[in-house]
């Protein structure tokens, strides 16, 4: 019997109050709660099933979890520092998360904040080369021990400062692999990436420092392996991805945008650095470019919104992060409209179901090849894999594709791409079944208009129709022809 804990208290969350117990659910995930529209039947009606129903994909309860960490705490202990989870939530799921103990990760204490050096008890030893070549027998070792398939190793852990991109360090696989082995400056996710290819393993980025460098990326060419990012797009980011596009699109000028945030957690006290600020910072800011360049008639060649994004550190607020946004557009007639939000939203428990997403969606990939016209031979994906832009802040795309930002088109993408694995074609949202004079003889007319008595062709006044409306087929009244008087 493990000794009593004293009660954590989280004054920022609340229970919700409900009549009937809470389920474990998937809530925030696209694969298992997200659904696809696979048509209209009989009826004229769209028929949805989960994005998980229209292609076999792993299930998120048979995954199996392993991982590193520099903070040697058990997750259980790691659970109770967090004060993510209600106190009830904790003590369920304690003797289940206490077994489980990280392996010792790289600590290299230039990337990230030093106020973080207090964490750092759980470290591999030895040179940059030796502690690659622990990570890759961690990896194999996981493997071997659980039995598995397949590995896929995300980074999740700290944003790191931006790592120089500098001819004959780390521009090329070769340069990148000699770095390494002599020790030059390489950062912590760059080894557990390079690792992560060398193993056949994906590797997906989950912060928002530069990662995957040119090197890496030549390197996940080489060995044709999945690699992604980067940084999770949870929540302020995800809701401007939507909110910009949307007045982009409605014709309006977005000529400012203001994101302020502050929270409390592990992630914030990080970024309090100004180095691993501006990491987060390019990511942040990068996510509005594709839209404003969709329409040259709103902005001229070069032209861009003001774009300004401020991250402060507030320990009280713990993982219930506020995020306070002020979009400001031109509008005719010389007016201006301002929208502003705010936002409280829980970091942590938004990006968990991301990573369940990618996890599920890299793997799946892994089992997709095709063809096309121009070239019959089977091939599968780039392997850097854009597909999964939906779920990341800054997308990774292979050289010379468009970088894709606005979550619908990005959505879109992921669900045209499945839709063509069992053989539908892509999902245009046109319905033109329900918008012909004529209707198909496929669709089966339905409601008032079903039983409407068809106009006739003489002459003279329009029938009525049951649903009390007279006229033509716009709805506009019909009047009887003036006879020619003498």
């Amino acid at each position: 019997m493990r000794s009593p804990r004293p009660l954590v208290t989280t004054p920022t969350r609340h229970l919700a109050l409900s009549a009937a117990p809470q389920e474990a659910n998937y809530y925030g995930s696209l694969t298992q709660v997200g659904t696809v529209s696979l048509g209209l039947d009989a009826e004229g009606q769209e028929v949805f099933v989960p994005f998980s129903a229209l292609l076999p994909m792993v299930a998120p309860n048979d995954l199996v979890f392993d991982g590193w960490d520099i903070s040697s705490l058990n997750l259980a202990e790691a659970m109770r520092r967090a004060k993510v989870l209600d106190w009830e939530l904790q003590e369920q799921l304690w003797p289940h998360m206490e077994a489980l103990r990280p392996r010792p990760s790289v600590y290299i204490p230039e990337f990230i904040a030093a106020n973080q050096s207090t964490r750092a008890d759980n470290l591999i030893p030895g040179s940059r080369a030796q502690q690659l070549e622990q990570i890759r027998k961690d990896i194999r070792d996981f493997r071997s021990s659980a039995g598995l398939d397949k590995v896929i190793v995300l980074w999740t852990a700290n944003t790191e400062r931006f790592c120089e991109v500098v001819p004959g360090l780390n521009d090329t696989a070769e340069n990148l692999l000699r770095t390494i082995e002599l020790g030059r400056e390489v950062s912590p996710s760059t080894l557990f990436a390079v690792a992560s290819i060398l193993e056949g393993c994906a590797f997906l980025n989950g912060s928002p420092q530069n990662t995957l460098v040119p090197g890496a990326l030549e390197l996940a060419c080489q060995r044709r392996v999945f690699v992604g990012g980067d940084d999770f797009k949870s929540g302020q980011t995800k809701v401007k991805s939507v909110l910009v596009d949307f007045l982009i699109s409605s014709g309006l000028k977005t000529m400012s945008i203001v994101s302020y945030n502050h929270l409390g957690n592990n992630d914030g006290q990080n970024l309090s650095a100004p180095l691993q600020f501006r990491s987060k910072e390019v990511s942040k800011s990068n996510v509005v470019d594709d839209m404003v360049q969709s329409n040259p008639v709103l902005y001229m060649p070069g032209e861009e919104p003001d774009h300004c994004v401020v991250i402060k550190y507030v320990p009280y607020v713990g993982d219930s992060k506020r995020a306070l946004d002020e979009y400001t557009s031109e509008l005719m007639l010389g007016g201006t409209n301002t929208l502003v939000l705010h936002n409280t939203c829980e970091d942590s428990l938004l990006a968990a179901p991301i990573m369940l997403d990618l996890a599920l969606l890299t793997e799946l990939c892994q089992r997709v090849s095709f063809c096309t016209d121009a070239d019959p031979e089977p091939q599968t994906f780039h392997p850097v894999l854009s597909l999964l832009s939906f779920l990341f802040k800054a997308p990774l795309v292979p050289p010379g594709s468009p970088v894709i930002n606005a979550l619908f088109r990005q959505r879109s993408c992921i669900e045209n791409i499945l839709r063509a694995c069992v053989g539908l074609p892509p999902q245009n949202h046109m319905l033109l079944e329900h918008k012909m004079e004529r209707p198909g003889p496929s669709l089966k007319q339905v409601g008032p208009l079903a039983a409407a008595r068809p106009v006739s062709n003489k002459k003279g006044p329009v029938p009525a129709s049951t649903n009390g409306c007279t006229g033509d087929a716009n709805g506009h009244p019909v009047e009887e022809p003036q006879m020619p008087t003498t």
